[in-house]
């Protein structure tokens, strides 16, 4: 029986496309997908979005109908998943963090090791950086038993992309639960500041301005790299661009992240400032999970062997959205203590759980 989901509740966006199919992938549950980013403009399926779908076609032998450039409509229909060695390319800017969303998950749960190389954008605005999934994702979701690594070949900026990233994932058998509440302070504070084809000044600047920030609210064991790429040098983007990332690591454990793009017109200094006030404000909030990895950990919190408890900065819509499309398609319930746009506290009870008849009911 194909299970219907309606791509227009919460949120709306992509994020509704890459959960379910995911999930889809995992579980072996054939979807359908109708009103797909009907609440954006344009709607429909974006470079991306295909990019990911095709890719999750050819790593569970899914047969799919609807996998179009607008298309509003999907249907997605998977069967064994399989690992192996992977090539996928946006054939744009299209986020490749976006793309591996939905990827990284899907590959932990394959027969055999992943091996994948996406091409597009690595840092994008409206999106995580490559980076970010990097320092603060996978550091986090090994907590969990997931073992993976992904390095940065080639930076992609707007508007060509032709980034390039690798990824390797191990096979696992079951994710453990998370439980990630307590925060007793912040151990140190890193950071990357890059650039490429600009001169190296920027990201001095954005650096300097990151850590006087920083140095401000009283955050003094700050180590922040620069990475200033000129044509030369194979990691460099074909477009220039700029940014940083900031990530703080807890006590006990934890990492919560940060990042702001440049663009044209944009101080060096406001970067800075941005990604430094950004992580500032998430860390007074003395929750261990940022409002941006809130919602990229539903997916593995619902797939977990037993339940998991996070906290979060900030419950956005995003992570509303991520609970009600993972508990449709895995069917694992979850339990909010906080409000919209406030810290949360989020409990899932798993996927797998011992006693179904005795579980306490836990909704969304």
């Amino acid at each position: 029986m194909t299970l219907e989901i309606d791509g227009s509740m919460g949120e709306g966006g992509g994020q509704i496309l890459r959960v379910s199919t995911a999930l889809s992938a995992i579980l072996g549950k054939p979807i359908r997908i109708r009103n797909i980013r009907v609440k954006r403009s344009p709607s429909g399926l974006r470079p991306q979005h295909k990019t990911a779908v095709e890719a999750l076609t050819q790593m569970s032998n899914a047969s799919v109908e609807g996998l179009h450039i607008g298309s509003t409509n999907l249907t997605f229909a998977p069967e064994a998943l399989k690992g192996g060695q992977f090539v996928f390319d946006t054939g744009t800017a299209g986020s490749v963090s976006l793309v591996l969303q939905s990827l990284i998950p899907v590959m932990a749960f394959s027969q055999k090791k992943s091996n994948v190389e996406v091409r597009g954008g690595t840092n994008n605005p409206f999106a995580p950086a490559v980076d970010y999934i990097e320092k603060v994702l996978l550091p986090v979701v090994s907590y969990m038993g997931l073992n993976a690594s992904i390095h940065l070949v080639k930076r992609g900026f707007y508007p060509r992309g032709e980034g390039v990233v690798a990824v390797e994932v191990k096979p696992i058998k079951k994710l453990r639960p998370i439980n990630l509440t307590e925060f007793r302070g912040v151990k140190d504070i890193s950071g990357l500041s890059y650039s490429s084809r600009l001169r190296c000044h920027i990201v001095k600047r954005i650096a300097v301005s990151a850590r006087r920030t920083l140095t401000t609210a009283m955050y003094r064991n700050v180590d922040l790299r620069l990475e200033c790429l000129q044509p030369k040098d194979e990691k460099c983007a074909v477009n220039p661009g700029t940014g940083i990332l900031l990530y703080a690591k807890l006590h006990p454990r934890g990492v919560v992240g940060s990042d702001s793009l440049g663009k044209l017109g944009k101080p060096a200094e406001k970067v800075g400032f941005e990604a430094a006030s950004t992580l500032i404000k998430q860390l007074a909030t003395r929750a261990p999970v940022d409002k941006f990895l809130g919602d990229q950990l539903i997916m593995y919190m619902a797939l977990a062997s037993a339940a998991s408890t996070i906290r979060v900065s900030e419950l956005t819509l995003h992570t509303i959205t991520c609970m009600a499309v993972s508990k449709l398609v895995t069917g694992s319930r979850f339990m909010v203590v906080g409000s919209l746009g406030k810290p949360a506290t989020i409990t899932c009870e798993g996927l797998n759980r011992t006693d179904k008849s005795s579980s306490k009911e836990l909704s969304s």
